[in-house]
């Protein structure tokens, strides 16, 4: 039975990580409109510490901390939150979920399922739909409409050179990269305002790099630049629109504790009046098929190239004086 939260909604936190003992756990703690919970982690004695830290109780059983709960918020690996999603969404919890949902389209489709079976309230905290200066924004250039096309970089330096960050250890991370890490950010930005994603093409860079052209509902076209192995001389992260009105450069933001803040409002309010956020469970699943789809295009170009590279290497290096040359006989 799906839970409604009182005037201080119970809201717990599943993960123990970098990005939850950072961002989720500081923002629970301190935020007076809730209660933070607990903790349950898959390591118990994470769990215990950052509890610990954050003034609340550490769970050994997840059923425990969702039947404790109105809601939980979700700072795990993305194919490790799907399953625990579905079943807090089973257990009448609302979910405050990370970035990406999952990283299967089954995965994330089962999530924005149980969400809608169990009629619990969703948000997928993508930041910059809920820091104020990109979220006001965002709002702004959606109602201004008139968007030619949208150009955006965010060359992250997780695995550039001498990085320490402590996000470098994350296991999919390093499998999936930068597409799936920062990807679900620009998407969250140029959705909103240009329109769904009609057509993708998506080609490989250096490392882990991916560049992708979209086409839009709006009949918008965009560009994105994704990677976190960029020198950390060269890292940043921009995103600008062209159109009728000019253009218009995403403003900066400082920090994800305040706009995770942002994020439980935008859950409570939603669990409290029955109107889904834009940014829900379906949203992700969307963000989920557009990069799966730009994932496989990659990878089907990656496979391609050495047969490629075989038929390059093996053409004569410089063809007779006297060869033909026409269009109809020119390589590629």
């Amino acid at each position: 039975m799906v839970k409604h939260p009182g005037t201080k909604p119970r809201i717990g936190l599943l993960g123990t990580g970098p990005w939850a003992a950072r961002t989720h756990a500081p923002a629970l703690a301190g935020h007076a409109g809730i209660e933070f919970s607990g903790v349950w982690g898959r390591r118990p004695e994470a769990a215990a510490e950052l509890a610990a830290a954050s003034g609340t109780r550490a769970y050994d059983d997840v059923d425990a901390l969702f039947a404790a709960s109105d809601a939980v918020a979700l700072a795990l690996p993305p194919d490790v939150q799907a399953p625990l999603a579905e079943r807090a969404a089973e257990a009448g919890c609302h979910v405050l979920l990370d970035k990406p949902v999952a990283t299967t389209v089954a995965g994330a489709r089962a999530v924005a399922e149980a969400v809608e079976a169990a009629g619990v309230a969703s948000v997928v905290f993508c930041t910059l739909r809920f820091a104020e200066p990109t979220a006001r924004w965002i709002d702004a250039q959606a109602a201004a409409g008139g968007w030619f096309l949208g150009e955006a970089h965010w060359l992250g330096s997780l695995y550039g050179p001498g990085s320490s960050s402590a996000y470098a250890a994350s296991p999919w991370r390093r499998e999936k990269g930068g597409l799936w890490d920062v990807g679900p950010h620009v998407l969250s930005v140029y959705l909103p305002v240009l329109g769904d994603v009609t057509d993708i093409t998506a080609v490989p860079g250096p490392a882990d790099t991916h560049h992708l052209v979209l086409r839009h509902t709006s009949g918008a076209s965009s560009t994105a630049t994704l990677t976190l192995s960029a020198p950390p001389e060269a890292a940043g992260a921009a995103l600008s629109l062209y159109g009728s009105a000019g253009r218009a450069e995403l403003p900066r933001w400082e920090g994800a504790v305040g706009a995770f803040g942002a994020a439980v409002d935008a859950l409570v309010a939603a669990a409290r009046t029955g109107e889904p956020h834009a940014c829900d469970a379906r949203f992700g699943l969307r963000l989920t098929e557009i990069l799966t789809t730009a994932e496989a295009q990659v990878a089907r170009r990656l496979q391609e190239r050495p047969s490629r590279e075989a038929v390059s290497s093996s053409a004569p290096d410089s063809a007779p004086d006297s060869a033909p040359h026409s269009a109809s006989t020119a390589a590629p």
